[in-house]
């Protein structure tokens, strides 16, 4: 299956990353012929986790500070609970985030990543899912929320958890086939850049 042919997706992520849901949606975009880069804060290797419990470290392809949004046509966002909580604190991380989805570029997130479509302001009036215990955030910030396995809102891929991840792969696959979404880019100009804290 080559689908992704010519496509490079970045995968944002740092300390703490639920290992399974970088690991296994990473082979399934080279699989299907993308090339992939894992990009993070932090240089050298990330510490990958399976839930409470450190696991395998997982080599960093290139450092955030020297990452440009506009060299992917797409971004892989994995869960864990203290990855995205991390990210979503660092101005250049969410800063990252922003630049896919004002470029109208397909995104997947899965888990607790969808913290991070809050912080980057890009969660309102879409329909999203997520890990249980951050639905009532995502509420607030403005999506409809909904108990599924894979939801898709205009290149917008979301799952809840290491089990849906067929489901998510399947998805962020046709998603990130398709390319641009226009919708996606509209979206994000509607809505205003969150301000610095």
């Amino acid at each position: 299956m080559s689908r992704l042919n010519g496509k490079t997706v970045a995968v944002l992520a740092t300390d703490g990353v639920e290992q399974i849901e970088l690991l296994e949606p990473v082979k399934a975009l080279k699989e299907a012929g993308a090339t992939v880069e894992v990009v993070s804060p932090k240089d050298g290797e990330i510490q990958g986790f399976e839930h409470l419990t450190p696991s395998k470290k997982i080599p960093v392809d290139r450092p955030l500070k020297g990452a440009d949004a506009s060299a992917y046509d797409a971004l892989l966002l994995p869960g864990g609970v203290a990855n995205p909580d991390q990210l979503r604190g660092d101005e250049s991380a969410v800063a990252f985030v922003r630049a896919f989805f004002d470029a109208g570029k397909p995104v997947a997130a899965i888990c607790h990543a969808p913290w991070l479509l809050v912080e980057a302001g890009v969660a309102e009036e879409r329909t999203l899912t997520g890990y249980h215990t951050i639905r009532t955030d995502l509420r607030n910030a403005g999506a409809t929320v909904v108990n599924e396995a894979v939801v898709v809102d205009e290149g917008l891929v979301t799952s809840r958890c290491p089990d849906d991840i067929p489901a998510f792969n399947a998805k962020m696959i046709e998603e990130f086939a398709e390319g641009r979404h226009r919708e996606q880019a509209k979206a994000a100009a509607e809505t205003p850049q969150p301000t610095a804290h």
